[in-house]
Parts: C-alpha cells; sequence; structure tokens
C-alpha cells in the first residue's frame, strides 16, 4: 500500500485516467461482486463479533493517502486482510444480537442502481422518477400494512423514506412544535413537554434536545413488569396533568410497537385517547416491529394506527432492505413543509410553483437525498408480499424455538414474554441456589455469560437491564439464518452456561 512521497509517476500521467471508464467499471465491478458473494459463501468462518482491539488499523494502515493510484487487486486485498477482521458481520446467520440488518439480493442490487444513478433528488425537477417512484412505492407498503387510507397520497397523507428511525422522528416532533408555537407564541418554547416511555429509543431524547425542547420538559414515563413494559394511559394522564398543573404545555407523544429492550409493545388506541384529548402529536415508533405487521396475524398490534398523526418503521431492519430506509408515513404533509421547507431562488421551477409535485426536500431534514425507493422497490417486486410474510415468519418460528429451549432447561428463565422474533433470557437465580434478592450476583453470572459467548466468535448476542434485570437478547431476523444456527447458538449457550456455572460453585 503506497502513501505520500512516492512521486514515481508523473503528475501530469495521471489525467489519462478516467474515473468513470466503462469498461474499467465493468471489469472492477465483476470484481467487487465476486469479493461479495464469496464473502457470503464463507461468511459463518469468520468470528460474529469482531476481535480486534481498539486502534488496530491505525497500525495496519499507511500515515499518510497513496501519491499515486492503486490498483483494484491490491485494493481488495487489503480489504480482506485489513478491513474484514475488524467488522462485526451483521449479515452473518449466528447474529442475533441488536436488532437485525437483514439483507438480500433486491436490496444489495438496489442500492447498487441508487449509487449508479447518483442523483440527488431534492425535488421533483431534480430527478422526477425518484420523487414518483417513492411516493408510489410508499402508497404501496402503506396498503400492505393496511394503514388508514389518512396515510396515504390518496387520502391526502403521504409517505417518505428517511435515513433513519431519528431523523423521521425528529422531523414529526419539529413539525408538531412549529404548530403549537404558531398557537401559542414562539416565546414559549420553553413550557413545551414530549412523553415517551422508559422504554422509548434514545433517538426520542435525541430529537427533543435538538428541537430545542427544555430538557427538564422530556418525560420518560416509568413502565413496569405487570404491564410487560409498555406505556400505562393512566401514568401518561397522570404526567400531563401534573405538567399541565405546573403551567407547561404537552406537545409530542412517542408511542412505540417493538422497544428495544424487550420488543414491549404500547398500547396504541388507548394512549391515543389520552393524548387527543390534550392536543397533543402522537407518533409510532415501530422501528422494528413494524414490518412483520404485513402478515395479518401481527397486523393487530398495529391496531390504533389511525388515531395517530404519523407512522415510521425501519424497512432496513427487517424488511431485507439495506441500511439506510426508515419509511415515515403522515397525515398531515403540509405540517413537515411548513416546518422543513425552505425556497431559495435557485431551486425556483415550474412544477413546483404550479404545486403539481412533491418536494420531498421539504419532508426532512437536509437538501440533498438519496433514491432510496429504488431498493425497496427492487425487495418489494423480487419477493412478493407472500415470500416477504413467510420469511418473516420463518424468523418467529426460530425465535419461538429458541424459547421453547429455553422453557425446557430449568436453569433459565424467559424475563420478560415473547412477542416477535426476539427472546430476552437469563440463568435464573435457582439455578445458583441463591434467592431472588440477590440480584447484583444474578446480574453479574449473566454478563459474564454473554462476553464469555460473544468472545467465542460462534454467536453475538447482546444484553438489556429492566427493572434492574441483566437480560440477554437473542433476536433472531439475519436474513441467513436457519433452524440449524440457532440449534447452534443453543448449544453454545449451554456449553458457557454450564463452565460458569462450575466456576462459581
Amino acid at each position: 500500500m503506497g502513501s505520500l512521497g512516492n512521486d514515481a509517476l508523473e503528475a501530469n500521467s495521471l489525467f489519462n485516467l478516467n474515473p468513470l471508464d466503462t469498461e474499467e467499471f465493468r471489469r472492477q465491478g465483476h470484481m467487487i461482486i465476486d469479493f461479495l458473494a464469496d464473502y457470503y459463501r464463507d461468511i459463518e468462518k469468520f468470528p460474529v463479533r469482531s476481535q480486534v482491539q481498539p486502534g488496530y488499523l491505525r497500525k495496519r494502515l499507511p500515515e499518510s493517502a497513496p501519491y499515486n493510484p492503486e490498483s483494484i487487486e491490491t485494493i481488495l486485498q487489503d480489504v480482506q486482510n485489513e478491513i474484514v477482521p475488524g467488522i462485526t458481520h451483521w449479515q452473518s446467520p449466528n447474529y442475533f444480537a441488536y436488532f437485525p440488518s437483514s439483507g438480500s439480493i433486491a436490496g444489495f442490487l438496489g442500492e447498487m442502481l441508487s449509487t449508479g444513478f447518483n442523483v440527488v433528488g431534492f425535488n421533483w425537477m431534480s430527478s422526477p422518477a425518484a420523487t414518483e417512484l417513492e411516493s408510489i412505492v410508499m402508497d404501496w407498503f402503506g396498503k400492505m400494512l393496511k394503514l388508514p387510507n389518512s396515510f396515504l397520497f390518496s387520502g391526502n397523507g403521504g409517505g417518505v423514506l428517511q435515513g433513519t428511525t431519528c431523523e423521521a422522528i425528529l422531523c414529526t416532533l419539529t413539525a408538531s412544535r412549529d404548530q403549537m408555537l404558531n398557537k401559542i407564541g414562539r416565546d414559549n418554547i420553553g413550557k413545551l413537554v414530549v412523553y415517551g416511555s422508559d422504554q422509548s429509543h434514545c433517538a426520542l431524547q435525541k430529537a427533543a434536545q435538538i428541537a430545542g425542547i427544555n430538557p427538564k420538559n422530556f418525560r420518560a414515563v416509568a413502565t413496569n413488569k405487570f404491564t410487560e413494559f409498555g406505556l400505562s394511559p393512566v401514568a401518561l394522564e397522570a404526567a400531563i396533568q401534573t405538567d399541565l398543573e405546573a403551567g407547561l404545555v404537552p406537545l409530542f407523544l412517542c408511542a412505540t410497537v417493538g422497544t428495544t429492550s424487550t420488543t414491549a409493545v404500547d398500547p396504541i388506541s388507548p394512549l391515543c385517547d389520552v393524548a387527543k384529548e390534550y392536543g397533543i402529536w402522537v407518533h409510532l415508533d415501530a422501528a422494528y416491529a413494524g414490518s412483520t405487521c404485513i402478515c395479518p396475524e401481527f397486523r393487530h398490534f398495529i391496531d390504533g394506527v389511525e388515531k395517530a398523526d404519523s407512522f415510521s418503521l425501519n424497512a432496513h431492519k427487517w424488511f431485507f432492505t439495506t441500511l439506510d430506509c426508515c419509511c415515515l408515513w403522515v397525515k398531515d404533509p403540509s405540517a413537515l413543509v411548513k416546518a422543513l421547507s425552505t425556497n431559495p431562488e435557485y431551486l425556483r421551477n415550474k412544477a413546483t410553483e404550479a404545486r403539481q409535485v412533491i418536494d420531498y426536500k421539504d419532508w426532512q431534514i437536509a437538501l440533498s437525498r438519496r433514491f432510496r425507493s429504488l431498493k425497496l422497490w427492487m425487495v418489494i417486486r423480487s419477493y412478493g408480499v407472500a415470500n416477504l410474510r413467510n420469511y418473516l415468519r420463518s424468523h418467529v418460528k426460530m425465535a419461538k424455538q429458541f424459547e421453547g429451549l429455553l422453557v425446557a432447561d430449568n436453569r433459565f428463565e424467559v424475563v420478560v414474554p415473547r412477542t416477535f422474533a426476539m427472546v430476552c433470557f437469563r440463568v435464573a437465580p435457582s439455578a445458583m441456589g441463591i434467592t431472588l434478592n440477590d440480584e447484583t450476583n444474578v446480574n453479574e453470572l449473566n454478563a459474564k455469560l454473554l462476553e464469555s459467548m460473544n468472545v467465542s466468535g460462534k454467536v453475538y448476542m447482546t444484553h438489556a437491564v429492566v427493572g434492574g434485570v441483566y437480560m440477554i437478547r437473542f433476536a433472531v431476523g439475519a436474513t441467513l439464518t436457519e433452524e440449524r444456527h440457532v440449534s447452534a447458538a443453543w448449544k453454545v449457550v449451554q456449553e458457557h452456561t454450564n463452565t460458569i456455572l462450575n466456576s462459581y460453585q
């Protein structure tokens, strides 16, 4: 690998290079596809969680950039030798951590098309197909989810592809903030209050900070085991009443279907009823679990969505579409446009001024935007609704399989009820011969168990702490995962549990 200071080539000879030479693109593109195909063929050979130490890569790469060009062959060799060891393999069939980032051929190729066209689709005029395909695909997906017509373009609502849930929440929170401030005066921003539960994703708090909400006015309403860690409407209303008595202004509620720690589900309809009584914007965050609601047997988890103002899910989690691709639907697109639009002279055009088109720049934070809809369109078309449903069902089935293995072994307990394709478990206190009151030792043992399994490289899982209980999260959803991988993971759990319990005793 070269570095600055190697002047063997004359600078003027570099001008002969064409960065978009079609034949060279063809040759190198084939090499990249072959490289990735081999990667997926061999992915089970790699330790799932990267085993490198912090700062490993700086020790391996030159201190300066190369002065002269290097061949794709050399670069790919360095990817294999230097980059791959530092990758945690999210697409491994033995990946059960966080939430899935499921991939697919259609998703990869759609991303390739999007990158290849490399359009910047900030408004309709900048690439009409980018805008129109996005609006069509978002209506397709909305109908697959049986969203009410008020969230579709045909019902004066509409959908947009954001990068992540963080962006979706920030955009809707900003829209609700401006709506409220237009009523009560912009000087009263310090009175606005945002509500979620103590299980809501941290994106909500971050969005509130960015939107200028006083940090003291962020409410993470406590949940408990009796409500399976869902947000209680009674607790929400009590928090609202307290804020009203203090002269504050309730603004925004984020309810969740499939929380990060436990996949808990907030009771959407009753929460919306409370929120609407006080004029609160309700956003429904179904980042992980929303995709599975295309299956009729899971659709009930978003019953009540018709009462919400906005709804989002991440197609890049559990819908076989590559990062980033967050689907956001809103009932009132004009609220986004009023809060987020700018209209500089250099973007003026007849289509926009005639109000004949959507300019998605006004539905998001940034001006520039990628042609994300291509990959979602390709995923839906390539697999069809029937197959997509069955892929999702297979993951739930495998999670049930793992849950059954845990239940059959009295050394373990399933800490919270399994709802989708994630199982939260731990070594039970009884397996250690101690009382339930000594949670510290139980938590420490389970933390050791998790780290021991992850260091082995055979599996990767992550943890959560809810109600003071440390639990191991086993999330099924990687595209390549089969029942044999779940069985192998169970053997890893048993082996490492045996070792740790023996050392404890």
